[in-house]
């Protein structure tokens, strides 16, 4: 079954993200053949890279780091759920990103964002740090303005909105159904290199 992480690219303190991304899991539960699963930066207490050797070198010495690339492994895609700041993402779900390499390898992502402009240059960055680590993004993006989509900071999504999640369920899970067969031949390709 395919697996994707919907996750939830902010630790700020009274951030919207969580309650963006439980939206948006809610929506994603009512799906069938695919499993979601949420997965909050927050949680993981990663500290600023601190890791010697460059991530494409696959050498992981502290436990966090390994802890990360196991779950980040687990999935077949990814839906990232980021604010935008300062006309990018968060530095945290940068730094996530940037920790591990070839277990984002040769997946899909897509992207719920919000903010004053619906954090559509969050994703736009998003999209270029992505594709250097081969991860495939989809077009169909959902991005929620803190003008009409929030009140009083609280989420309050249009229906416009909630429909809109459905394109970009179906495309995300399409795509990291589809690349399932490139990560296959890429690992037959290592095994057959170190043979």
């Amino acid at each position: 079954m395919t697996k994707i992480a919907i996750i939830i690219g902010s630790t700020r303190p009274g951030r919207n993200g969580e309650a963006v991304a439980r939206w948006v899991y809610e929506n994603a539960a009512k799906r069938t053949g695919v499993e979601y699963e949420l997965v909050d930066l927050a949680e993981w207490n990663l500290p600023h890279l601190d890791e010697a050797m460059p991530a494409a070198m696959g050498q992981y010495a502290g436990e966090h780091t390994k802890a990360w690339a196991a779950k980040i492994a687990e999935f077949d895609g990814y839906l990232f759920v980021t604010p935008e700041y300062n006309h990018s993402t968060s530095g945290a779900l940068k730094n996530a990103i940037d920790y591990v390499g070839a277990e984002w390898y040769n997946k899909a992502a897509g992207f719920v964002s919000y903010g004053v402009f619906g954090g559509a240059r969050a994703v736009e960055h998003l999209r270029l740090v992505l594709s250097q680590l081969q991860v495939a993004t989809v077009s169909a993006h959902v991005g929620l303005s803190l003008a009409h989509d929030f009140e009083n900071w609280q989420l309050k999504p249009t229906d416009q909105q909630t429909a809109a999640l459905t394109p970009l369920f179906d495309q995300l899970e399409a795509w990291s159904a589809a690349l399932e067969t490139v990560r296959a031949a890429a690992e037959e390709n290592e095994d057959e290199a170190a043979a």
